[in-house]
This record gives C-alpha cells, sequence and structure tokens, in this order.
C-alpha cells in the first residue's frame, strides 16, 4: 500500500492562498461569462471483487462474491446508458472529456472507439477503479493508463482524474513527471489554478462533488431530477458572477447513474437550459488548460 504519512503544509504548499476577488482577471473569449465542460466517467468493475460502489445491500448484510445485482447495475451504465449520452450531447453538438479507467480501454472498447469518434478529450481514470492509496505502484499504473489511451486514441492524455479523486503525498509528482498536465481532484476553486510539484506545474481545472451524480444519486439518494435542479441553481450563480470574473462549472455524469431512463431526459433540461444563454463557452477540460495557460502567460508579459 502507498505511503500514508500527511504532511499539511506540503499539500498546502501546493498553491499559494488566493482569494478570487485578488487575482488579475481572466477573459474568455467574446467576454463570455462561463466555460462549461461535461465529464463522462467509464469505470471497469470487475466481478471478482467488491464493488466500488453499491445501489442493494448484501442480504442479511453478508457481503457475497460475485455480488452480480451491483455489478450489473454498473454493467446496464456501459451496455446502454452510455449510447444515451452519446446522443444526448450529439444531438446538442457538445464535446465531453472522457475520464477512463486504462483497462477500460480494452474491457468496453466499443463505448472508447465511440467516444474518440465523437471527439471527445479523453483523460486518464486511473488503470482500474481503486483508490490511488491501494495502488501498489503508481508511476507503474499512470504510464499504463496514458498508454492505453494512446494506443486507442493515438496520442497520450493530458488530463488525469484519480479515481474517487483519490490522491496520496506523491501522486500530483507522480502526474507531472508523466506529462500529465491537468488533474481534476482539487475540486477547490471556479477557476483553474496552478499547483506546484518536483516536476514542475501542473493545473487544477475546476471539478466537481456538487454536480456530480455520484454525490447526488449514490451517496445523497435524491430524486431524478436532482442533476437539473442544482445544476440549473449551479449554472445561474456562476453565470452571475462571471459577469466580473469568468468561472467554470464542470458536469460529471456516469453512464449507470445518469444513463439510466428515469435521469436522462433532466440531463437533456439541463444542457438545454444552459445553452439558452448567451455568454457561454462548451469546452473540454484540455481547451480550458489551454485558454488558462494562454491568459496567464499573456498577464505575465504586460
Amino acid at each position: 500500500m502507498a505511503d500514508i504519512n500527511i504532511d499539511p503544509d506540503r499539500i498546502r504548499g501546493r498553491l499559494p492562498f488566493v482569494p478570487i476577488t485578488r487575482r488579475p482577471p481572466l477573459r474568455l473569449p467574446n467576454d463570455a461569462r462561463v466555460a462549461v465542460w461535461t465529464i463522462v466517467n467509464v469505470e471497469t468493475w470487475s466481478p471478482d471483487g467488491p464493488m466500488p460502489r453499491a445501489v442493494l445491500p448484501p442480504p442479511m448484510g453478508q457481503p457475497l462474491l460475485p455480488d452480480i445485482p451491483n455489478w450489473a447495475w454498473h454493467e446496464y451504465g456501459m451496455r446502454v446508458g452510455f449510447w444515451r449520452f452519446l446522443e444526448v450531447l450529439g444531438a446538442r453538438g457538445l464535446k465531453a472529456s472522457f475520464a477512463v479507467n486504462g483497462s477500460a480501454c480494452r474491457v468496453y472498447a466499443a463505448a472508447c472507439e465511440a467516444a474518440h469518434s465523437a471527439g471527445w478529450d479523453f483523460i486518464g481514470h486511473g488503470f482500474v477503479q481503486r483508490p490511488m492509496h491501494r495502488v501498489e505502484d503508481q508511476p507503474g499504473a499512470i504510464r499504463d493508463t496514458i498508454e492505453a489511451i494512446r494506443q486507442l486514441t493515438g496520442k497520450a492524455p493530458r488530463g488525469w482524474e484519480s479515481p474517487g479523486l483519490t490522491e496520496t503525498m506523491d501522486t500530483l509528482d507522480h502526474l507531472a513527471a508523466a506529462g500529465i498536465e491537468y488533474v481534476c481532484d482539487w475540486c477547490l476553486d471556479d477557476q483553474p489554478v496552478t499547483l506546484s510539484t518536483a516536476s514542475g506545474p501542473i493545473v487544477s481545472v475546476p471539478y466537481t462533488v456538487e454536480i456530480n451524480d455520484v454525490v447526488m444519486t449514490a451517496v445523497q439518494g435524491h430524486r431524478s431530477d436532482e442533476i437539473y435542479r442544482r445544476g440549473v441553481d449551479q449554472f445561474d450563480r456562476l453565470y452571475l458572477d462571471g459577469a466580473d470574473q469568468p468561472r467554470v462549472m464542470a458536469i460529471s455524469i456516469h453512464p449507470y447513474l445518469t444513463g439510466a431512463p428515469h435521469r436522462i431526459k433532466y440531463l437533456e433540461m439541463l444542457y438545454d437550459h444552459i445553452l439558452g444563454h448567451e455568454g457561454v463557452v462548451h469546452w473540454t477540460g484540455s481547451e480550458i488548460l489551454d485558454w488558462f495557460k494562454g491568459e496567464t502567460a499573456s498577464a505575465s508579459g504586460r
């Protein structure tokens, strides 16, 4: 198991504390207020081990393997739910960022190839769905994930989302050393921020634990329409705030959750609400990264 010694100063030392009200202004193209990005998460759950998440508790509280009900719950997402995402996004001319386990490039090759054909931006999401604290060889797992994506798409991913947003003290250093340019694990801002690593800077692109169907559905157990209700409220406030400083809004979805028949229309409704506003750009994680790098380079050159 990875080293779990905690050094709070090292964590805080990754970035300075600068309130959003005291930063040099950023500017989106055409003075847009909000950059919205969608992250579709695709994972490999093995039926021969405990499920990363469960919808149905074990009978009489006794865990059983194989856990067919909960494995099948996830598998439905890949057989059916994912394809709803492809249709919903494609019909609106939107591209997702595709956070994928390296092993899923083989297990769910058809879905990964479809995401690539749709022009989605691939993000490393660990090789298997396992907390980084339980990965024996993090540099090896990161390399294997990058290589699996490179073999499928022809290029290495620029971004990374750790399974469960987990990191050890050294994960960022390993990611930067492997050439990863941005991460999603640090949900601490409405704008990208730069984190320091032993191999140079890496950017945190705003991700979300709030507009995230794992939290809303699998953890908090909200109604099917929660992604719409909460998503609209989130967007409306960011749009208001964005009149002074542009903001980034992430929408994080999983095929087995929001891809269910009773939830998918609420995702459609959320997109249609957002698309009804001017002053919004719909980007991938890499596009947000490139914009932020351009803005900070311009600011330093002034």
